[in-house]
């Protein structure tokens, strides 16, 4: 089998944020999608190993910043290979606070979600969300993650749906 061909699925490239108490925590997806317009619901994929998704579970609401090409490779580097277990991800991140949650500055849209749904994998919980609000913050066009790889060169942390050894 070749799992490469599973490179060829469209994907985007997102932070997904969530609150933990009096801090901020969140990381990289590729892996989310708009499951219905009525109500508006969407839904991630989040590593069970992601400090990301134990506090989502606590939290029960997390932030979708829709990535721009044009985003610093910094900030991927930050989210993607680093965990807000033991580094504060948010400390050189400009950010701002949209209904409790954070939204990256560099974003080139927002979306934010109450929880109203889980589905666990083998190695990821599947979080669906009803959508409270969103925004688009700049028209700069949305990064793929075939432009992450082909263009960027950028590599999946161990954690990624897509990370093929």
């Amino acid at each position: 089998m070749d799992k490469t061909a599973l490179n060829k699925i469209s994907y985007g490239m997102y932070i997904v944020c969530t609150k933990n108490n009096d801090k901020f925590c969140g990381c990289v997806a590729n892996s989310a999608m708009q499951i219905t317009a009525e109500p508006a619901t969407i839904a991630v994929s989040i590593n069970h190993n992601n400090y990301t998704n134990e506090k989502i579970k606590e939290c029960g609401e997390f932030s979708i910043c829709v990535l721009p090409e044009n985003i610093n490779p910094l900030t991927i580097g930050t989210f993607g290979f680093r965990s807000s277990r033991d580094f504060d991800k948010f400390e050189n991140t400009k950010y701002f606070i949209k209904d409790g949650l954070p939204v990256c500055e560099d974003a080139c849209a927002y979306i934010l979600c109450k929880v109203i749904n889980t589905s666990e994998t083998n190695t990821h919980t599947i979080f669906i969300g009803k959508i409270k609000d969103c925004e688009i913050l700049k028209n700069d066009p949305p990064m793929t993650y075939a432009y992450y790889h082909n263009i960027i060169k950028g590599k999946s942390p161990k954690n990624a749906p897509t990370y093929i050894s």
